[in-house]
């Protein structure tokens, strides 16, 4: 769909896949052991228009991988392969949930994901160097849990019981933004935009005022070692309701409910997915960053995770070749409709 009008291809394109969802929505009912089958020509009509969606499909990934419009007929192809092959549910859907469709849903959309990070790092750099010059001015931006980095104690650093609730408050600070700034994304993604925001200038003035004060490298031992994988979940679920709001702002030819509707499953995903990262920084924070290691070992263990996570990202993340199965969808096997084929990525 390269150079073809979006517009254009919708309203060409809008009377199959509206047959096609009305197909579906009167498929067998297989509810209390009962069902119908469908008659012959129905059947082959179901296949035709599935053939269709899957091909407008890979143009619409191709050609615009952003709009919105991929993330409906995703949903449409998903539902209606579901029906042309009559698939039972996988007892093998965690899995391939785990290992494939959450790592092709942080990535599918870059840009959402680019935004999250530059709202994150931007202010934090700002602060940071604001603490840097003038400490006095800048501690504002602290909240009182976190004075304790940023407070000179002489040349031993931050006292045992500083470092102690000091990681804590950060964690526990970390786990609310990442469910903050994806929930706040129904406020049209300006909501999102704010949280990570002033987050990140949080953290860029801590930083900052304990380099100043001489307690950076307290800082980064007992930041580092799970402070990298809960901004990565930040940025991630910051990026999930920032998609949400776009479609409140853009939702294109379909109402903006509707809009939020299908740009809501995508994002609820990445957030389910993202639960698990979290409670890993968690076990990191309660068994190796109060345990004292040292700064090296927290980094080496903090930059670890973050790589093996963002790593996920670009390798189970990766599109799929042309002709390759949907993440989440079992391998459909030959049917007497037709071979219909896949959708390509």
């Amino acid at each position: 769909m390269h150079g073809l009008n979006v517009d254009r291809f919708i309203s060409r394109r809008e009377g199959d896949w509206r047959e096609l969802d009305d197909l579906l929505r009167s498929r067998p009912d297989r509810r209390r052991g009962r069902r119908r089958r469908r008659d012959a020509e129905s059947v082959l009509r179901l296949g035709a228009l599935y053939r269709g969606a899957a091909a407008d499909l890979a143009l619409a990934r191709r050609g615009h991988p952003g709009d919105p419009l991929v993330a409906r007929l995703e949903s449409l192809v998903a539902r209606a392969r579901q029906a042309v092959y009559a698939e039972e549910p996988r007892r093998g859907s965690l899995r391939t949930f785990f290992g494939r469709t959450y790592w092709v849903r942080v990535r599918e959309r870059p840009g959402p994901l680019l935004l999250a990070i530059a709202l994150l790092l931007g202010p934090a750099l700002l602060a940071g160097a604001w603490a840097m010059n003038d400490l006095g001015a800048a501690i504002g931006l602290v909240p009182g849990e976190f004075r304790g980095a940023v407070q000179p104690v002489g040349d031993t650093g931050m006292t045992a019981s500083q470092t102690a609730g000091f990681s804590s408050a950060v964690m526990t600070n970390n786990v609310q933004v990442t469910f903050l700034s994806f929930a706040a994304g129904i406020l049209c993604g300006l909501g999102t935009a704010a949280v990570v925001a002033y987050n990140g200038a949080t953290l860029g003035a801590v930083a900052g005022g304990a380099i100043t004060n001489g307690n950076g490298a307290e800082f980064a031992e007992f930041v580092t070692a799970h402070g990298v994988i809960e901004l990565s979940c930040i940025v991630v679920a910051a990026a999930a309701g920032m998609r949400m709001g776009y479609a409140l702002v853009a939702p294109g030819p379909r109402t903006r409910l509707l809009a939020l509707a299908e740009e809501a499953r995508s994002s609820i995903v990445i957030v389910l997915g993202t639960i698990p990262w979290v409670i890993l920084a968690g076990i990191i924070e309660g068994f190796v960053t109060r345990a004292g290691f040292g700064l090296v070992p927290g980094i080496v263990l903090g930059v670890g995770v973050g790589a093996l996570y963002w790593g996920l990202v670009l390798v189970r993340g990766r599109p799929r070749t042309p002709g390759a199965p949907q993440p989440a969808q079992a391998q459909p096997q030959p049917s007497p409709v037709t071979a219909a084929p896949a959708p390509s990525r």
